[in-house]
């Protein structure tokens, strides 16, 4: 099952288990089943503190536990963890064998102090880059606290499943019988669903901070530049995102980033978020800024009421996937309307979608659909694609895609419980058109995170944040970069140049006003 590298590499880690651990599995005569035996196997061939029992009597069949001898396990895997999931494998081997997360001491007696029993099942595809996150968060409580377990399962390989719960994307998270939620979630916001003290707490915490000299609004590529070029000027610096990495978390392929032939998104925000924590950054990740007020110090009021203030501010709140805003698109959302190709995709396995957009995002969304689902249908609202010519040849080089061109999609329609058609307006003819399918992908651009400061800064009218050549905004001290604002291209490379001239010019405001001062002193 496993090659021979990686069987070096995990021997490697499983030297790192401080007690005995046990596999139990529930199997069958399926091919998965046979697989995930040999997986089993080779990992208990690897270290003599792993051993392996296949009397479980599991409910969902092929599948494996990781416990303690002599305990009921805690952790379950519904499915063959390859892939993406091979990492929250590995975690949950190390971990359940005693080696210490890397997590922060708060955080730890903050799971282990939790009173209440959860019962929590992920449903994942394992081409999903976010499913892990939400995996590995709640392997670990049910790791550090006896009360929670947790099981992933696969949802191209438990199909009647999915299809019982209705669901439609992924990571989907079920705690007690229960929708808990949906997309992907950092431990943090686990713990804060679970734990409903912790808002307030957090809030009184963040609310006792210093006065920084630069806060950094958001932590995708333009935040992370900006604070890096703060924080080499020795002065105050914090960072406030709702998570970090931003849109660049849900991008895959990344090819155009000069000096670095091709990564992914995942890759690039944490290598971006180590780079931000090799300085004095002051990182306060997965809290969203609710408003914004100006004065002798200008004060960025958060969602949970904590209140930052700052002697200057950078907005890099970038940009979030637009929606058609037709009627049936938010009902229906995460029900057969999905904006992430790559963590949905598996679970429409041979069925018929739509991809709405023919930018490069539509047409690589639906090349990558076509491997997988029944058919795709490609709507686009010009009267041709815009992607680049090769991925157009690829693309009409598929026989399950159909391309629909002059298409304006009308409306989302279900049964109820899930998608089962959508209509579009024929801009040639005028007539409406109806398509039967179980999936949409929406793939029509991006809309800059701003509407919490409206009536605060200049806004386009298209939302964006009005800037100069320095990065300056409406209001004196508050600089922006990147995506949520007025540059005319929307690329990684911009917005991190963005970033670095925004950090320089609030340095530069900070220099100013500190000798005005002296002056009028």
């Amino acid at each position: 099952m496993l090659d021979t590298a990686i069987k070096q590499q995990l021997q490697t880690y499983l030297e790192r288990l401080q007690r005995p651990i046990e596999i139990v599995a529930t199997l069958d005569a399926t091919d998965k089943a046979q697989e995930m035996g040999e997986l089993i196997m080779d990992i208990a061939a690897l270290t003599d503190k792993v051993s392996v029992r296949t009397d479980g009597k599991a409910r969902l069949v092929p599948s494996f536990a990781i416990g303690l001898p002599g305990e009921a396990a805690r952790i379950e895997f519904a499915g063959i963890p390859m892939g993406h999931e091979f990492t929250s494998l590995v975690l949950a081997l190390l971990q359940t064998g005693g080696h210490p997360p890397k997590v922060e001491p708060e955080v730890i007696e903050q799971i282990k102090a939790l009173s209440g029993e959860y019962r929590f099942e992920t449903f994942i595809s394992l081409s999903c880059h976010n499913c892990p996150e939400v995996v590995q968060a709640l392997n670990l409580m049910a790791v550090l606290n006896p009360k929670i377990s947790h099981t992933m399962i696969d949802g191209a390989l438990f199909q009647d499943r999915v299809n019982e719960l209705k669901i439609m994307a992924v990571p989907t998270v079920i705690a007690n019988g229960e929708a808990f939620g949906q997309g992907r979630m950092l431990l943090e916001e686990v713990l804060a669903k679970v734990d409903t003290g912790a808002a307030a707490r957090d809030a009184a915490r963040l609310s006792g901070k210093d006065a920084f000299d630069v806060l950094v609004v958001g932590g995708g590529p333009a935040g992370a530049s900006a604070a890096i070029y703060a924080a080499r000027k020795g002065i105050r610096t914090g960072v406030v995102s709702e998570r970090f990495g931003g849109q660049v978390q849900d991008t895959m392929a990344i090819e155009n980033f000069i000096s670095v032939k091709e990564t992914d998104g995942p890759k690039l925000s944490m290598a971006l978020e180590e780079h931000v924590k090799s300085y004095e950054v002051d990182l306060m990740n997965l809290q969203r800024a609710a408003s914004l007020k100006a004065g002798e110090l200008i004060e960025v009021t958060l969602a949970n009421g904590a209140v930052l203030k700052s002697k200057s501010v950078i907005l890099a709140t970038g940009a979030r996937w637009r929606e058609m805003n037709v009627p049936g698109e938010r009902e229906y959302r995460g029900r057969g309307v999905a904006y992430c190709p790559h963590c949905d995709g598996p679970l429409f396995k041979g069925k018929r979608v739509a991809v709405i957009g023919g930018g490069n995002s539509g047409v690589e969304a639906a090349i990558d659909l076509a491997g997988i689902v029944g058919h795709v249908t490609l709507l686009e609202f010009d009267v041709q694609l815009r992607a680049d010519a090769v991925l157009q040849k690829k693309l009409n080089s598929l026989v399950n895609v159909t391309v629909i061109t002059q298409a304006q999609t009308t409306e989302v329609l279900g049964d109820g419980g899930k998608v089962n058609a959508l209509t579009y307006k024929d801009r040639a003819s005028g007539e409406t058109q109806r398509i039967e399918l179980e999936g949409i992908f929406v793939q029509i651009g991006l809309l800059p995170n701003t509407d919490w400061l409206k009536g605060t800064v200049a806004l386009s009218n298209r939302g964006e944040i009005e800037i100069d050549a320095r990065g300056q905004t409406s209001l004196p001290g508050v600089f922006a970069a990147g995506d949520a604002t007025t540059v005319p291209y929307k690329q990684i490379i911009i917005a991190m140049g963005a970033g670095a001239t925004a950090s320089l010019a609030a340095f530069d405001h900070l220099i100013r006003n500190s000798v005005t001062a002296e002056i009028v002193a």
